[in-house]
């Protein structure tokens, strides 16, 4: 028996329809959990059936400032820099100029893994997915006294350290290496790639690649952070001298209204079809299953299944499909959600370092608009980052207990003096400064004071607490651990 085509339409359940959004109630839930998260400043864009229902500011750009947030504030991205990248990569696709599939080094020969297996097969797709096998080994970018062309220079020399395209395992790394791909591909720096394809079709001209071209923006939020005693004070800008396809972009909550509105779209913008629905589709397929251990759970309670796409992640919340990105750089968090089987979609943007606001916010906002039962959400994320907080100090406190502080070092503090190299991350020295060994990195220094035996601990500056292990033989020191990574005495 055959069924006519609006019989068989009629069978499919659809999703209901969203209720309208209530403007009012929307600045209630934003500015509330701004106040309740002590976030200085919130910039927040909604976009529902293909047009821009709600954007607007909350807070201040400054805190203890009368400068307030709009939803022209230029904010950085992050990480919601990625499906920026993978969009201009669809566009490529598009073109015929690559396949998801092609081998990487079709494109950029230089780009190789450690493991031979893993190194024949790598494909475009798997650049994107999280699933080379290639760990986070964010202090190869974070900060780094190097380009980002030597950062994937690099990357032949790490371990894989999962199944290739059998473990997730987040990282900027291969992402880095798939923007400069697709730049050699298109004949142009990746922003160009990035602005051509995507930004210019979508009239986003409020972005910027760099922080050089971001203090330009005479509307642009300062970064913030929590004291330990929980007072909200400045945070120094994470300087990003040149474009990052995996973390550079800045855009604003009126700009962002654009991409949203172009992902619920399939590809078009104000009827023009930019990239097409299959091929920006394909950057929101769930690729690599991410587990649900109990981290994982405690941020997303009323989800089931989880999975890295290629720039978003694809989930479920209470029964709804979501597809997500968030973004954390110093002094800053940012998230974009979209839920496309309700073609609704909003943005997020805040300037307080590692908050849960957006969780948060975003999860109440879903509840919101979909006209879900209500959720305490700031009582869930509080609760989860009070025993976060708690875990932490018990471990600090159980490291403590066990500290054999009367072992003395082996060897007086200038026998620890000199370089060390690790394979990979280069050189790292141990220097004698104001009468104190001190630790350097990349562009870090980091001051040591003696915890036990030939174990230190870093005092201050970015990884302050942190432990410091030299290895020591009869000849001497013979090498320094630090996260992992050793580096040999040179």
């Amino acid at each position: 028996m055959r069924l006519a085509v609006p019989l068989l339409l009629a069978l499919v359940p659809l999703a209901p329809a969203a209720p309208p959004p209530d403007p009012k109630a929307i600045d209630r839930l934003a500015d509330d959990h701004r106040r309740a998260w002590a976030v200085p400043g919130l910039a927040v864009v909604i976009v529902r059936d293909g047009k821009v229902v709600h954007a607007a500011g909350y807070g201040t750009k400054r805190a203890g400032k009368n400068d307030p947030v709009t939803a022209d504030t230029l904010f950085p991205l992050a990480s919601c820099t990625k499906a920026f990248t993978t969009a201009a990569v669809a566009a490529l696709v598009d073109d015929g100029e690559m396949g998801w599939d092609d081998a990487v080094v079709k494109h950029l020969p230089s780009f190789h893994l450690s493991d031979p297996a893993a190194d024949k097969l790598v494909s475009v797709r798997d650049l994107f997915s999280h699933r080379t096998g290639v760990g986070p080994h964010d202090l190869l970018w974070y900060r780094a006294a190097w380009d980002a062309d030597e950062t994937v220079r690099r990357i032949p020399l790490l371990p894989v350290t999962a199944p290739f395209r059998g473990g997730y395992q987040y990282s900027s790394l291969p992402v880095m290496a798939g923007g400069k791909m697709a730049a050699n591909r298109y004949g142009a720096d990746w922003d160009e790639l990035v602005r051509d394809k995507v930004c210019t079709p979508l009239g986003m001209t409020d972005v910027a690649f760099t922080t050089k071209k971001a203090t330009e923006f005479a509307d642009r939020a300062a970064g913030h952070r929590l004291t330990a005693a929980g007072k909200v004070e400045p945070m120094a800008e994470y300087p990003m001298p040149e474009p990052n396809p995996a973390g550079s972009m800045f855009a604003t909550a009126n700009g962002l209204g654009r991409w949203v509105r172009f992902h619920l779209a399939g590809g078009t913008f104000d009827g023009k079809q930019v990239i097409s629905a299959k091929n920006l589709g394909e950057t929101r397929q769930p690729h690599t299953p991410i587990r649900l251990d109990a981290a994982v759970k405690a941020q997303n309670p009323d989800t089931k299944l989880m999975s890295y796409a290629m720039g978003w992640v694809v989930y479920d919340h209470r029964g709804e499909l979501v597809v997500a990105h968030g973004g954390v750089i110093d002094g800053f968090r940012v998230q974009v959600t979209l839920l496309p089987e309700r073609n609704v979609g909003f943005a997020l943007l805040n300037n307080l370092h590692e908050t849960k606001l957006n969780l948060a916010v975003g999860n109440a906002l879903i509840d919101h608009l979909l006209g879900l039962p209500a959720k305490d959400w700031t009582a869930h994320y509080q609760k989860v980052e009070a025993d976060e907080k708690a875990a932490k100090a018990a471990a600090r406190k159980k490291r403590d207990a066990e500290r054999k502080a009367d072992v003395p070092p082996t060897h007086p503090p200038q026998r620890y003096v000199g370089g060390y190299e690790q394979r990979a991350y280069g050189t790292c020295t141990v220097a004698v400064n104001g009468g104190k060994l001190e630790w350097r990195f990349s562009t870090f220094a980091a001051p040591l004071e003696h915890w036990q035996g030939d174990t230190f601990r870093i005092t201050s500056g970015q990884f302050e607490d942190e432990l410091i292990e030299f290895a020591t033989s009869g000849e001497g020191v013979t090498a320094v651990r630090f996260r992992g990574l050793e580096f040999r005495r040179k």
